[in-house]
C-alpha cells in the first residue's frame, strides 16, 4: 500500500492538468528517451533537406546597353535639316521624361513656304525605351523584344489610319519594321512613315510625316519612308556610341 501511494498521487496530479500537459509532462522518462533514440523522430530538418529546399533564384543575362543617347543629339543637324526644311528649332524639342536613363524622345518640325506653289510641312521625332534585365521579368533583350512587337501593333492600329502597310526594315538594329499609312487631318492628307526597331535591350521609334498645303504636292510615300529608314539607322547607331 505504501509503495503504490506515490504512483496514485502521480496519476491524480496528471488528471488535474490539461491534455497537452499530460502528454508533455506525464509520460515516463523512458518513453521520451525511446522516441528520441529512434531514427526519423527529429523535428529539425537535416542539412541536406535545408539545402535542397532553398533553390537559387533564376539568373538572367545582363542587359546589353546601360545608357541611352541624348535624344535631341541622336540625329545629326545635317539629317534634321535635310528631312525637315525650314526647321523651327535645329536643336529639337525634348520630350518629358521622369527617368532619362530609361526613356527619352525629341521632335523637330518645319514649314517650307514656296509662295504660289504652296507650303511643305514636315514632322520628325525619335524616341528610346531601354529595358533592364530582371529575374522576375526576364532579360532586357527579351523584354525589349516584347515591347518592340507591341509598338509595331500599336502604330499599325493608329486611329484614323488608312492604307496601312507593314514591311521589314533591313539594316536597322537587330530587327525593325516599317509602317506606312495615310491620315487625314487639318483637311489635308498626311503621309506617315514610322520605323520601329530594336537594338539589344532598347526599342527605338522614328516617326516621319508630312503634307502639302495650299497647292503643294503631297509627299511621296516611298521617298518619305526612305528618309525615315536613314534616320532610324542613325538613331540605332547612337545607342551603341553612347555605350562605348
Amino acid at each position: 500500500m505504501h509503495r503504490s501511494a506515490p504512483r496514485l498521487t502521480r496519476i491524480l496530479a496528471c488528471a488535474a492538468v490539461p491534455v497537452m500537459l499530460v502528454v508533455a509532462g506525464c509520460s515516463s522518462d523512458s518513453d521520451t528517451q525511446d522516441k528520441a533514440d529512434k531514427p526519423g523522430n527529429s523535428t529539425g530538418s537535416s542539412p541536406q533537406e535545408s539545402s535542397t529546399s532553398q533553390k537559387p533564384a533564376a539568373s538572367v543575362a545582363p542587359a546589353k546597353y546601360a545608357k541611352l543617347p541624348e535624344p535631341c543629339k541622336a540625329l545629326s543637324t545635317k539629317t534634321v535639316q535635310e528631312l525637315v526644311p525650314k526647321v523651327k528649332n535645329k536643336a529639337g524639342t525634348a520630350g518629358n521624361s521622369s527617368d532619362t536613363g530609361v526613356r527619352g524622345g525629341c521632335s523637330w518640325n518645319g514649314l517650307e513656304d514656296k509662295g504660289v506653289k504652296g507650303s511643305n510641312y514636315r514632322w520628325l521625332d525619335v524616341s528610346f525605351l531601354r529595358y533592364e534585365s530582371d529575374a522576375s521579368l526576364g532579360s532586357g533583350e527579351q523584354r525589349a523584344r516584347d515591347a518592340f512587337q507591341k509598338e509595331v501593333t500599336k502604330t499599325a492600329a493608329t486611329e484614323g489610319a488608312k492604307k496601312v502597310r507593314k514591311s521589314p526594315a533591313s539594316g536597322v538594329g537587330d530587327e525593325a519594321t516599317a509602317i506606312a499609312f495615310d491620315l487625314k487631318k487639318t483637311d489635308e492628307t498626311f503621309k506617315y512613315a514610322t520605323i520601329v526597331a530594336r537594338a539589344g535591350n532598347v526599342v527605338v521609334t522614328v516617326g516621319y510625316n508630312g503634307a502639302g498645303y495650299a497647292g503643294a504636292k503631297t509627299p511621296d510615300a516611298t521617298a518619305l519612308m526612305k528618309d525615315a529608314v536613314t534616320a532610324a539607322k542613325e538613331a540605332a547607331t547612337a545607342i551603341a556610341t553612347a555605350n562605348k
